[in-house]
């Protein structure tokens, strides 16, 4: 397939935002047991618009990859059917929710709507907070399987791409909660550093799994189902055109298999063990510009393993177009 750099930034994008989310909420949850100190409530309304940024970063870069914008409203019509059009549905209603969350925090107002005596898991900014939680993971599983239900692309089939799209928004997430906390709430550091080393480390075992699984695939389609001539060898010595044609800038990348091979290493590197070594190093260190870096080195890496994710995928269409 084409990587769409749109599609690219969208789901990098928002996936930061909605693991940047699951580390405040995780924060709170953890405070309202008593295992951590509750920072202040502009701690958490300050780091809910930054969620909420991305999430319109992300939201923003979608509109590229649309031939009319204009009519994109009409994406959500098919939600019985879309996971696309699911994904259009909860994402503004996860960014309805993270605003409204931090501009809780941020005013104050947190009555507790069980009573006064009630536990803190009464407070309205945990139940909005709860309902984007909800939403959030209800997001990634929208966004994973748009490209996870598509069954002739067998590199997608599975239920490890809606995983990996979930564990590499959270641990970004949380690798940038590590960063902004080191200025504003530097106690919560070395909890959001722990968190996001592992889920970096599971995103890896995830991701890895994906890609062994992907080296062992036997497709179903060949040159010869595709043509109806059953032989044993057959060549194709022209595309069947004189010039290029939508087929085969959309669902091919252009790219030589050496050049393929070179980016799967590229954010192997980037997205697992060098932003691990990186907060090892800004933890022990107190570094926040170390703790910036490896959240800056494993986004870019994940800009990579996501032009790698399309890129990798296999259209049977390209069966007819084996010589462009």
């Amino acid at each position: 397939m084409h990587p769409a750099f749109s599609v690219i930034f969208l789901t990098t994008l928002i996936g930061a935002g909605q693991g940047l989310f699951l580390a405040l909420m995780t924060v709170q949850a953890y405070a309202d047991i008593g295992a951590l100190p509750l920072p202040a409530g502009s701690y958490f309304g300050a780091n809910s618009m930054i969620a909420l940024a991305l999430l319109v970063a992300g939201l923003v870069a979608s509109f590229f990859h649309l031939g009319r914008p204009e009519r994109a409203w009409r994406s959500a019509a098919m939600w019985r059917t879309s996971w696309l059009s699911r994904e259009v549905i909860v994402l503004p209603i996860f960014m309805g929710l993270v605003f409204v969350y931090g501009l809780l925090h941020y005013l104050g107002y947190n009555p507790n709507l069980f009573g006064e005596n009630a536990p803190p898991q009464g407070e309205l900014t945990y139940l909005v907070g709860l309902l984007g939680v909800i939403a959030a993971f209800a997001l990634f599983i929208c966004t994973g399987m748009i490209y996870g239900c598509l069954k002739f692309l067998q590199e997608w089939s599975t239920p490890l791409t809606p995983i990996n799209y979930t564990l590499f928004g959270i641990a970004s997430g949380f690798t940038l909660a590590t960063v902004l906390t080191a200025g504003m709430a530097p106690e919560l550091v070395k909890f959001y550093g722990g968190w996001a080393i592992a889920f970096t480390v599971l995103a890896f075992f995830t991701r890895g799994a994906s890609l062994i699984r992907n080296q062992r695939i036997k497709h179903r389609s060949t040159l010869a189902s595709a043509i109806g001539v059953r032989h044993a060898q057959i060549q194709q010595k022209a595309q069947g055109a004189m010039g290029g044609s939508f087929n085969t800038r959309e669902y091919f990348h252009g790219k030589t298999a050496a050049f393929l091979k070179s980016i799967k290493w590229v954010f192997l590197v980037l997205v697992f063990p060098l932003p691990i070594l990186l907060l090892v190093l800004g933890l022990q260190n107190d570094s926040g510009a170390l703790l910036g870096l490896a959240f800056v080195t494993q986004y870019v890496g994940l800009l990579a393993e996501r032009w790698f994710f399309f890129a990798q995928a296999k259209h049977p269409q390209n069966l007819y177009y084996q010589t462009i």
